[in-house]
């Protein structure tokens, strides 16, 4: 993934203002104010970035970003898509509702340029590591190559963020990961107000591999895959 074709969607005045910054970055911008803008400059091709916002009810992101990830058919979004989400607070239910719905990331609208600068940059870096090889534990295959994972040969459903946690646990399992830990390795930020971005992930990636049995809460550390 570059730094260039990011789309900001977002209907807030300080939505030029955040172009502008962006683009002095070296960010390619293209701006939507609406749900269907942004779907005309998805289907011109040509992002790897997207922060979303407000486009004129309360639920808009929230469903803008549901779409991205459905990769509904003729939308044209890349469902692997970087995004973060900008939210007018961020309390724990807002962060959890973003990441919930698909973010990987959440900034509140009172947050600085340099906070959501670094956080995009920080999802630029993630996409830019030369994955390694294949992973085998037990009947669990990671397969970062083809961003892809078995579990007995059951093919498992999971979103960017929750493939890169899972990747990063299988590639010392037994090994116990603090939240600071794997919040500065995967998402490259220390823990604040939004640390309850690994808890939501882990609790999504354990669901979908059946459960607690693979990856391990330890209790007031972090996680660790079986």
């Amino acid at each position: 993934m570059s730094a260039k074709g990011l789309l900001l969607a977002w209907d807030d005045p300080a939505a030029a203002a955040l172009a502008a910054s962006l683009t002095l970055d070296g960010f390619d911008v293209a701006e939507a104010r609406s749900t269907e803008h942004a779907r005309v400059l998805a289907r011109a091709g040509g992002l790897r970035l997207a922060v979303v916002g407000s486009l004129g009810t309360p639920r808009s992101a929230l469903d803008l970003v549901a779409e991205i990830r459905a990769c509904a058919p003729g939308m044209g979004w890349d469902p692997s898509l970087g995004l973060i989400m900008i939210g007018g607070r961020q309390g724990e239910a807002d962060v959890l509702r973003a990441l919930d719905g698909g973010a990987d990331d959440f900034v509140a609208r009172s947050a600085g340029y340099p906070e959501l600068r670094a956080r995009l940059r920080s999802l630029v870096r993630r996409a830019g590591r030369p994955p390694a090889g294949m992973i085998r534990v037990g009947p669990l295959t990671v397969d970062p190559l083809a961003r892809a994972c078995t579990l007995g040969g059951r093919e498992l459903a999971l979103r960017r963020m929750e493939f890169e946690l899972l990747h990063h646990l299988a590639r010392e399992p037994g090994r116990v990961f603090a939240r600071g830990e794997l919040l500065r390795a995967l998402w490259g930020y220390r823990a604040g107000p939004a640390s309850r971005t690994v808890d939501t992930h882990a609790c999504r990636v354990r669901s979908i591999l059946g459960g607690g049995a693979w990856v391990i809460a330890v209790r007031g550390v972090g996680y660790r895959l079986r």
